[in-house]
Protein backbone atom coordinates (compact mmCIF):
# COMPACT_ATOMS: atom_id res chain seq x y z
CA UNK A 1 0.00 0.00 0.00
CA UNK A 2 2.97 2.40 1.08
CA UNK A 3 4.25 2.00 -2.36
CA UNK A 4 1.51 1.95 -4.18
CA UNK A 5 0.50 5.37 -2.91
CA UNK A 6 3.44 6.95 -4.02
CA UNK A 7 2.44 7.53 -7.17
CA UNK A 8 -1.07 9.28 -5.80
CA UNK A 9 1.25 11.66 -3.86
CA UNK A 10 3.34 12.54 -6.77
CA UNK A 11 0.42 13.35 -8.62
CA UNK A 12 -0.79 15.46 -5.92
CA UNK A 13 2.08 17.01 -5.76
CA UNK A 14 1.76 17.84 -9.19
CA UNK A 15 -1.12 18.99 -9.26
CA UNK A 16 -0.99 21.21 -6.53
CA UNK A 17 2.38 22.63 -8.13
CA UNK A 18 0.86 23.56 -11.39
CA UNK A 19 -2.52 25.01 -9.33
CA UNK A 20 -0.25 27.05 -7.48
CA UNK A 21 2.02 28.24 -10.78
CA UNK A 22 -1.42 29.46 -12.40
CA UNK A 23 -2.10 31.32 -9.16
CA UNK A 24 0.72 32.97 -9.25
CA UNK A 25 0.67 34.27 -13.08
CA UNK A 26 -2.71 35.33 -12.29
CA UNK A 27 -2.32 37.45 -9.51
CA UNK A 28 1.09 38.97 -11.31
CA UNK A 29 -1.09 39.62 -13.99
CA UNK A 30 -3.50 41.52 -11.76
CA UNK A 31 -1.06 43.12 -9.50
CA UNK A 32 1.11 44.66 -12.98
CA UNK A 33 -1.85 45.96 -14.52
CA UNK A 34 -3.44 47.48 -11.29
CA UNK A 35 -0.34 49.34 -10.82
CA UNK A 36 -0.10 50.56 -14.56
CA UNK A 37 -3.42 51.44 -13.61
CA UNK A 38 -2.80 53.27 -10.71
CA UNK A 39 -0.52 55.23 -12.02
CA UNK A 40 -2.02 56.24 -15.16
CA UNK A 41 -5.05 57.73 -12.88
CA UNK A 42 -2.42 59.04 -10.35
CA UNK A 43 -0.25 61.17 -12.83
CA UNK A 44 -2.73 61.44 -15.65
CA UNK A 45 -6.41 60.78 -15.12
CA UNK A 46 -6.90 63.42 -11.71
CA UNK A 47 -6.54 66.93 -11.96
CA UNK A 48 -3.63 68.69 -10.11
CA UNK A 49 -4.86 70.51 -6.64
CA UNK A 50 -4.95 73.63 -7.40
CA UNK A 51 -2.96 74.77 -4.25
CA UNK A 52 -0.10 72.09 -3.53
CA UNK A 53 0.15 71.26 -7.10
CA UNK A 54 1.83 68.05 -8.59
CA UNK A 55 3.44 67.00 -5.20
CA UNK A 56 -0.35 66.28 -4.38
CA UNK A 57 -0.50 62.88 -6.58
CA UNK A 58 1.73 61.34 -3.33
CA UNK A 59 -1.37 61.30 -1.61
CA UNK A 60 -2.85 58.15 -3.87
CA UNK A 61 0.17 56.24 -2.65
CA UNK A 62 0.82 58.01 0.70
CA UNK A 63 -3.07 56.88 1.89
CA UNK A 64 -2.95 53.32 -0.02
CA UNK A 65 -0.20 52.11 2.06
CA UNK A 66 -1.52 53.85 5.73
CA UNK A 67 -4.44 51.74 4.82
CA UNK A 68 -2.63 48.85 3.61
CA UNK A 69 -0.70 48.93 6.49
CA UNK A 70 -3.50 49.02 9.42
CA UNK A 71 -4.72 46.26 7.03
CA UNK A 72 -1.31 43.76 7.64
CA UNK A 73 -1.62 44.73 11.44
CA UNK A 74 -5.07 43.54 11.86
CA UNK A 75 -3.79 40.61 10.26
CA UNK A 76 -1.02 40.03 12.77
CA UNK A 77 -3.83 41.03 15.77
CA UNK A 78 -6.19 38.48 14.60
CA UNK A 79 -3.63 35.89 13.96
CA UNK A 80 -1.87 36.13 17.17
CA UNK A 81 -5.38 36.15 18.89
CA UNK A 82 -5.79 32.57 16.96
CA UNK A 83 -2.76 31.55 18.04
CA UNK A 84 -3.00 31.72 21.52
CA UNK A 85 -6.47 30.12 21.14
CA UNK A 86 -5.74 27.26 18.77
CA UNK A 87 -1.66 27.10 19.36
CA UNK A 88 -1.43 26.26 15.95
CA UNK A 89 2.41 27.21 14.25
CA UNK A 90 0.41 28.36 11.17
CA UNK A 91 -1.30 31.27 12.36
CA UNK A 92 2.14 32.46 14.35
CA UNK A 93 3.23 32.11 10.75
CA UNK A 94 1.03 34.30 9.16
CA UNK A 95 1.31 36.82 12.06
CA UNK A 96 4.96 37.12 11.62
CA UNK A 97 4.88 37.54 8.00
CA UNK A 98 1.97 40.13 8.14
CA UNK A 99 4.05 42.21 10.40
CA UNK A 100 7.09 42.06 8.11
CA UNK A 101 5.01 43.76 5.42
CA UNK A 102 3.41 46.03 7.89
CA UNK A 103 6.90 47.18 8.56
CA UNK A 104 7.39 47.97 5.03
CA UNK A 105 3.93 49.75 4.33
CA UNK A 106 4.71 51.84 7.32
CA UNK A 107 8.19 52.64 6.60
CA UNK A 108 6.86 53.81 3.00
CA UNK A 109 3.89 55.59 4.82
CA UNK A 110 5.92 57.70 6.84
CA UNK A 111 8.63 58.43 3.52
CA UNK A 112 6.07 59.35 1.17
CA UNK A 113 4.87 61.86 4.40
CA UNK A 114 7.97 63.61 4.35
CA UNK A 115 8.03 63.85 0.37
CA UNK A 116 4.95 65.12 0.97
CA UNK A 117 5.61 67.61 4.00
CA UNK A 118 8.60 69.15 3.02
CA UNK A 119 7.31 71.12 0.17
CA UNK A 120 3.81 72.34 1.45
CA UNK A 121 5.00 72.59 5.44
CA UNK A 122 8.78 73.89 4.78
CA UNK A 123 10.31 70.89 6.95
CA UNK A 124 10.71 67.02 6.46
CA UNK A 125 9.55 66.46 10.09
CA UNK A 126 6.97 67.66 12.66
CA UNK A 127 5.76 66.49 15.82
CA UNK A 128 1.99 66.14 15.00
CA UNK A 129 0.21 63.78 16.38
CA UNK A 130 -0.59 61.62 13.47
CA UNK A 131 3.48 61.47 12.22
CA UNK A 132 4.44 60.76 16.34
CA UNK A 133 1.40 57.59 16.39
CA UNK A 134 2.35 56.80 13.16
CA UNK A 135 5.99 56.51 14.41
CA UNK A 136 5.12 54.83 17.35
CA UNK A 137 2.99 51.96 15.85
CA UNK A 138 5.90 51.50 12.98
CA UNK A 139 8.59 51.14 16.38
CA UNK A 140 6.14 48.60 18.21
CA UNK A 141 5.93 46.32 15.01
CA UNK A 142 9.89 46.77 14.88
CA UNK A 143 10.40 45.85 18.23
CA UNK A 144 8.13 42.64 17.57
CA UNK A 145 10.33 41.57 14.69
CA UNK A 146 12.68 41.98 17.20
CA UNK A 147 11.48 39.63 19.54
CA UNK A 148 11.21 36.94 16.67
CA UNK A 149 13.99 36.91 15.53
CA UNK A 150 16.26 37.21 18.66
CA UNK A 151 14.49 35.01 21.49
CA UNK A 152 15.93 31.62 21.90
CA UNK A 153 12.48 29.53 22.50
CA UNK A 154 10.58 29.32 19.65
CA UNK A 155 7.43 28.84 21.93
CA UNK A 156 8.02 31.30 24.42
CA UNK A 157 8.71 33.85 21.58
CA UNK A 158 5.87 33.02 19.49
CA UNK A 159 3.68 33.98 22.66
CA UNK A 160 5.37 36.36 24.05
CA UNK A 161 5.26 38.01 19.94
CA UNK A 162 1.70 37.19 19.97
CA UNK A 163 0.93 39.58 23.17
CA UNK A 164 2.76 42.51 21.28
CA UNK A 165 0.85 41.70 18.39
CA UNK A 166 -2.72 42.44 20.01
CA UNK A 167 -1.80 45.29 22.24
CA UNK A 168 0.12 46.81 19.44
CA UNK A 169 -2.62 47.14 17.44
CA UNK A 170 -4.52 49.47 19.72
CA UNK A 171 -2.22 51.87 18.16
CA UNK A 172 -3.75 51.79 14.48
CA UNK A 173 -7.17 53.49 16.22
CA UNK A 174 -4.83 56.59 17.65
CA UNK A 175 -3.14 57.02 14.10
CA UNK A 176 -6.61 57.09 12.11
CA UNK A 177 -8.43 59.18 14.83
CA UNK A 178 -5.84 61.40 15.83
CA UNK A 179 -6.63 63.85 13.14
CA UNK A 180 -9.74 64.02 14.73
CA UNK A 181 -8.95 63.94 18.20
CA UNK A 182 -6.11 66.98 18.42
CA UNK A 183 -5.39 69.59 16.49
CA UNK A 184 -2.53 68.42 14.04
CA UNK A 185 -1.09 69.99 10.76
CA UNK A 186 -1.99 66.69 8.70
CA UNK A 187 -5.14 67.00 6.30
CA UNK A 188 -8.21 65.34 7.93
CA UNK A 189 -10.22 61.94 5.98
CA UNK A 190 -10.52 62.49 3.08
CA UNK A 191 -13.75 60.01 3.27
CA UNK A 192 -15.86 60.63 6.31
CA UNK A 193 -17.90 58.42 8.68
CA UNK A 194 -20.95 59.84 7.34
CA UNK A 195 -19.82 58.82 3.70
CA UNK A 196 -19.20 62.09 2.69
CA UNK A 197 -16.59 62.62 0.34
CA UNK A 198 -14.34 65.35 0.05
CA UNK A 199 -12.45 64.46 -3.01
CA UNK A 200 -13.32 65.94 -7.04
CA UNK A 201 -14.73 62.65 -8.18
CA UNK A 202 -11.43 61.73 -10.24
CA UNK A 203 -9.24 62.04 -7.58
CA UNK A 204 -11.64 59.75 -5.67
CA UNK A 205 -11.01 57.06 -8.23
CA UNK A 206 -7.18 57.55 -8.50
CA UNK A 207 -7.40 56.52 -4.57
CA UNK A 208 -9.60 54.16 -5.17
CA UNK A 209 -7.72 52.57 -7.81
CA UNK A 210 -3.95 52.75 -6.19
CA UNK A 211 -5.92 50.91 -2.88
CA UNK A 212 -6.89 47.95 -5.25
CA UNK A 213 -3.37 47.71 -6.48
CA UNK A 214 -1.50 47.84 -2.94
CA UNK A 215 -3.71 45.08 -1.89
CA UNK A 216 -3.07 42.99 -4.54
CA UNK A 217 0.89 43.94 -3.38
CA UNK A 218 0.03 42.84 0.01
CA UNK A 219 -1.83 40.00 -1.06
CA UNK A 220 1.21 38.89 -3.38
CA UNK A 221 4.02 39.35 -0.74
CA UNK A 222 1.72 37.30 1.27
CA UNK A 223 1.57 34.07 -0.28
CA UNK A 224 5.19 34.68 -1.16
CA UNK A 225 6.55 34.79 2.09
CA UNK A 226 3.94 32.26 3.65
CA UNK A 227 5.65 29.46 0.98
CA UNK A 228 8.78 30.54 2.04
CA UNK A 229 7.84 29.60 5.67
CA UNK A 230 6.23 26.32 4.12
CA UNK A 231 9.72 25.59 2.42
CA UNK A 232 11.60 26.01 5.52
CA UNK A 233 9.82 24.26 7.60
CA UNK A 234 10.16 20.92 5.32
CA UNK A 235 13.82 21.58 4.88
CA UNK A 236 14.17 21.72 8.53
CA UNK A 237 11.84 18.29 8.85
CA UNK A 238 14.34 16.41 6.77
CA UNK A 239 17.15 17.89 8.48
CA UNK A 240 15.97 16.36 11.56
CA UNK A 241 14.57 13.04 10.11
CA UNK A 242 18.01 12.13 8.27
CA UNK A 243 19.90 13.38 11.01
CA UNK A 244 22.11 16.48 9.50
CA UNK A 245 23.79 18.58 11.66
Amino acid sequence: MGVSSLPLAGKHETTRARTMEWYDWALSVALFVSFLAALYTAFIYAPTEAVQGDVQRIFYFHVSLAWLAYLAFFVVFLSSLLYLWKRSDSWDVAARCSAEIGVIFTSLVLITGMLWGRPIWGTWWTWDARLTTTLILWAIYVVYLMLRAYSTDRARGARYGAILGIVGFADVPLVQMSVVWWRTLHPGPVVSLEGQEHLPPEMLVAMMVSLVAFTLLYVFLMCQRMRIERLKEQIQRFVESEGIN
